[in-house]
This record gives structure tokens, C-alpha cells and sequence, in this order.
């Protein structure tokens, strides 16, 4: 399972070791450079999967992706189309494919669904990550037509939760609020400072929840049609961050930035296929998911410190 060791990979691999799942093999990116078809091949000669699940990616921020396009374009490009035509070569019983909610169109009508991914550019600030994965299903359709090879592609929206990245460089959005709002308290500050109007909304889905969504993907669906993973709910950026405000006990003001971009206007997934087709309900509410995100961020990345 490439990205076994990162964010969601982690969780993921719990849920298969609770199913009795053995031996997981967790490439790790010091070894194994998936950008390259060399190491690919390797990978796969050493490992013999019969099953690869594809998590690896090079993701971040709005930040992150308006530095670098190019990388995040390439990269997750390279990585998913070698892993799943390597895939194929070695005959593997299945290849499934982990893309993202930024491949769906700027302006997609909402509750997004997976017949609207193709209606439409992505919005300009993660177009490229967004474009880079979305091949996978174009590859994952060819292959299974051409090839009878077997993959899903499955669509997450914007995943939360312990573990996830708190650097301000390189983090989203609910990483980057509770960190913000923490350092504020603990420095005494006034004020935090947030990126755009608090006007877009987003959807966001707890990590272990995604996590089951994938492992019954795995062992249920066998069919290259998009599959939405989320919760169906959507809140506002503005929201959200008195949320976060709320929880972390910081009471000083929030300054929008509206200088910087506000991303794509709205975000909310139909989540219908995937109970129908795997019977995936998510099951943590976000008051909750964002209590133990916050919990988690104290305990470990703070030393304990409130």
C-alpha cells in the first residue's frame, strides 16, 4: 500500500490489520522514489502484491499548490500511472485508486456527483494536483476496457483528523485554524488572521471514517465508475473557524484576508454510490472529529502545553 506510513495511510492500514489482513507492505519513499518507472518495477518485483491500494501523493494547501503546480501536477501524475501499468503487467487481482475532490469542476453543481466530474475546469488554484489524479480514472476505465484489469477510483473530500499535517506552509485548512487559534491563545494575541472571506464552503470527512470507506471499497466494488467518499454535509469557512475558535477557547477576533484566494466556492459530495454500492455511511460527527484533532495536536505536537 503506497502512503501506508502518511495521514490516512495509517489509518487505513489499522483497518486492514483488523480484518485479519497479512502481510501489508508499506513502501516508503526513501527507498522506493514512485516518480520513477525503475523503482516501480522494483517495488512491485519485491513486493508481489495481489492488491495495491494507491495513496501516495504530493498534497498541501492553497499555498502549497499555487508554489508548486508543476511538481504536484507531475508527480502525482508519474505516480499513479506507473504503479497502475505496472499493476497490470504483474497481473494484480485489483488496483485501487484514491483521487480528490479538487478534480471536480470550479463551479459543480452541489451536492457534487460523480457524473458532474468531467462538466467543467477545476478551480485554478489546485487544478493541477486535481487533474494529475483525476487520470487515474481515465486509466482505471481504459484499462478495465481494453485490459479487463480491475480498479476503483474512489473520490475522498477534505479529510481531518489526528496525525494530519500542522505545518502553516503546507497544511489545510483545519490543521492550520487549530494551530493558529492554539498559538494565538497561547501567546496572548488578539487576533487571527484567515485566508480569504469565510464565505466558500467545504465538506469535511474524519480520517478513520475515510479509512473504513477504502477498506469496504476494497473488498465490496469492483467497477471503474467514481465513487464519492464524504459525509454529505457542508459548512462555511467562517463557520468553521468560530468552531474551531470555540473549541480551542480562543476568544479574540478573526481578520479575513481577503487579499488571498477563497479556493472553489462550494464543496459537498452526493454520497448516495457509495452506500449503495458498499454501504459506507461516515459516522463522526465534525463538533467530535474536531475535538479529538484538537486533543491529538496538544498532546503531541505541543508536548501537553494549554
Amino acid at each position: 500500500m503506497t502512503g501506508g506510513a502518511g495521514f490516512l495511510g495509517t489509518f487505513v492500514v489499522a483497518k486492514l490489520r483488523d480484518r485479519g489482513c497479512q502481510p501489508i507492505f508499506i513502501p516508503r519513499s526513501r527507498e522506493y522514489d514512485l516518480v520513477e518507472m525503475d523503482s516501480v518495477k522494483r517495488l512491485y518485483r519485491e513486493a508481489r502484491p495481489d492488491i495495491v491500494i494507491h495513496l501516495a501523493a504530493r498534497v498541501g494547501g492553497i499555498g502549497a499548490n499555487r508554489e508548486h503546480p508543476g511538481t504536484f501536477f507531475y508527480d502525482n501524475l508519474l505516480m499513479g500511472v506507473q504503479l497502475m501499468e505496472q499493476g497490470r503487467l504483474s497481473n494484480i487481482e485489483k488496483f485501487v485508486a484514491v483521487g480528490t475532490v479538487c478534480s471536480y469542476p470550479k463551479f459543480t453543481p452541489v451536492p457534487f456527483h460523480e457524473d458532474s466530474l468531467w462538466n467543467g475546469y477545476p478551480e485554478e488554484t489546485n487544478a493541477p494536483y486535481g487533474l494529475a489524479k483525476k487520470m487515474l480514472l481515465v486509466q482505471s476505465q481504459s484499462y478495465r476496457a481494453q485490459y479487463g484489469f480491475n480498479s476503483i477510483f474512489l473520490v475522498p473530500v477534505n479529510l481531518y483528523g489526528p496525525g494530519d499535517n500542522f505545518d502553516l506552509e503546507s497544511s489545510h485548512v483545519i490543521p492550520a485554524l487549530i494551530r493558529k487559534c492554539i498559538e494565538a491563545k497561547e501567546s496572548g494575541s488578539r487576533e487571527i488572521v484567515c485566508w480569504g472571506d469565510g464565505t466558500p464552503t467545504r465538506e469535511f470527512l474524519y480520517v478513520e471514517d475515510c479509512a473504513e470507506a477504502i477498506v469496504l471499497a476494497t473488498e465490496k466494488y469492483d467497477q471503474s465508475e467514481p465513487v464519492n467518499i464524504g459525509t454529505g454535509k457542508e459548512i462555511s469557512i467562517q463557520n468553521l473557524t468560530e468552531l474551531i475558535a470555540e473549541l480551542t477557547a480562543f476568544n479574540g477576533n478573526i481578520v479575513w484576508d481577503k487579499s488571498k484566494p477563497n479556493g472553489q466556492p462550494r464543496r459537498c459530495l452526493d454520497v448516495s454510490r457509495a452506500k449503495d454500492l458498499f454501504d459506507f455511511v461516515a459516522q463522526t460527527k465534525l463538533r467530535a472529529g474536531l475535538q479529538r484533532t484538537i486533543e491529538w495536536y496538544l498532546s503531541r505536537e505541543r508536548g501537553g502545553k494549554s
